[in-house]
């Protein structure tokens, strides 16, 4: 009987030989593929599809770090907090403005005024079409260049339309202030399910009073929810735009 030690290989054999691990086995970290750089245009841009699918209310540095696949604290070195986030996702909404009235200054470009009630309204209408942003968009504060382009617009046809400085650069903020509480208001009423039968609870009180105790009422009648909602919101800019044109600043 041989006595001679067996070859290296098949010793090997015998120990079982070590093979690399197929694709159910595990794998370097270094081999996974890397994840997208955090930038403030990738972390809005998530907010973004967060509010279509789940709405804004969704949209939190919790739920938006767990989107990204990082850390809560990692979301802070672009944005301070939830409310200027949903500042941001507001100015990326505002280049669906149109701002072409603003630039269609002389004889063929029509009214200043008229081109300024387009262009509020524009604006009011990218809100109707995004309701949970309309809430947010009254305290958030977008600063990028949209916002600033949607600003520099409304005072270009102020300025046209010989609103002196000072009106101007306090009418310009309630001009949007009154478009912003306007769209709020009415995504408020969107999502109420009674907002219809309030209504008409609201149109029979004013059509049923006495003249003898609401002589004023009485009087206008219908007129006092007459119009459609396009002619009542571009009355309330003529309105503000008229306010502005012929209201003084006065010392405090």
């Amino acid at each position: 009987m041989s006595t001679s030690s067996p070859s290296p290989e098949a010793s090997q054999s015998s120990r079982g030989a070590v093979s690399p691990k197929g694709p159910s086995g595990p794998r370097s970290r270094r081999e996974r593929p890397a994840k997208s750089a955090l930038s403030l245009d990738a972390i809005v841009e998530a907010a973004v599809r967060i509010m279509r699918a789940e709405g804004l209310q969704r949209v939190t540095m919790r739920r938006l770090a767990k989107e990204l696949d990082t850390g809560p604290a990692s979301l802070y070195v672009y944005v301070a907090n939830t409310a200027e986030l949903h500042a941001a996702i507001l100015e990326e909404f505002l280049g669906a403005v149109e701002l072409g009235p603003a630039q269609e200054a002389g004889a063929d470009g029509g009214d200043w005024c008229d081109r300024l009630v387009a262009l509020l309204v524009s604006y009011t209408h990218v809100l109707f079409e995004h309701p949970s942003l309309a809430h947010s968009a009254l305290v958030a504060r977008p600063a990028g260049p949209n916002y600033l382009a949607l600003v520099e617009a409304v005072l270009a046809l102020l300025h046209e339309g010989g609103v002196p400085d000072g009106q101007a650069a306090w009418g310009v903020d309630v001009l949007l202030q009154v478009a912003t509480a306007t769209a709020a208001e009415q995504a408020t009423r969107d999502e109420t399910v009674s907002a219809d039968d309030e209504d008409q609870a609201l149109i029979r009180s004013l059509h049923g009073v006495s003249a003898g105790t609401h002589p004023r009422i009485a009087a206008l009648g219908g007129d006092l929810y007459s119009g459609t909602p396009g002619q009542r919101i571009a009355w309330i800019f003529r309105a503000v735009i008229n306010g502005t044109l012929n209201t003084p600043r006065t010392p405090a």
